[in-house]
């Protein structure tokens, strides 16, 4: 299976955190997954991190790095295809999530319900 990690998610599977649910841990750690980790969520917590409303490890590069879980960047499909999303949630953040998941077929790690809405596999 191939994860794409949501930015909580994310979080807390980098720091090992209980909130991680028991099934998305198994997902993680099962080495014939792919485990991937966006930059749209690295954009996200640097600005949430530099507004003071969350904290993150330093080096969230190093963090993904350690933890074996694969960078991916933004392609210009990606913003493309938002166009043609449905508008259940406003948080572009999300919605550039779903529409990587949705052009690489990945299934999106995530608590958050409203990808349900989508037309986009999620697991926790």
């Amino acid at each position: 299976m191939n994860l794409l990690l949501d930015t909580h998610a994310l979080l807390w599977a980098t720091a090992n955190m209980p909130e991680l649910s028991h099934r998305a841990r198994q997902a993680i750690a099962f080495p014939e997954n792919r485990v991937i980790a966006s930059v749209v969520s690295a954009w996200e917590i640097a600005i949430k991190v530099s507004l003071g409303k969350l904290a993150a490890p330093a080096n969230l590069a190093a963090a993904i790095a350690s933890c074996g879980f694969e960078p991916r960047t933004i392609a210009f499909e990606d913003a493309e295809m938002i166009r043609s999303l449905p508008h259940h949630h406003g948080d572009p953040f999300d919605r550039l999530l779903v529409a990587q998941a949705l052009r690489e077929g990945l299934t999106i790690v995530t608590r958050d319900p409203v990808f349900r809405r989508y037309e986009v596999p999620t697991l926790w």
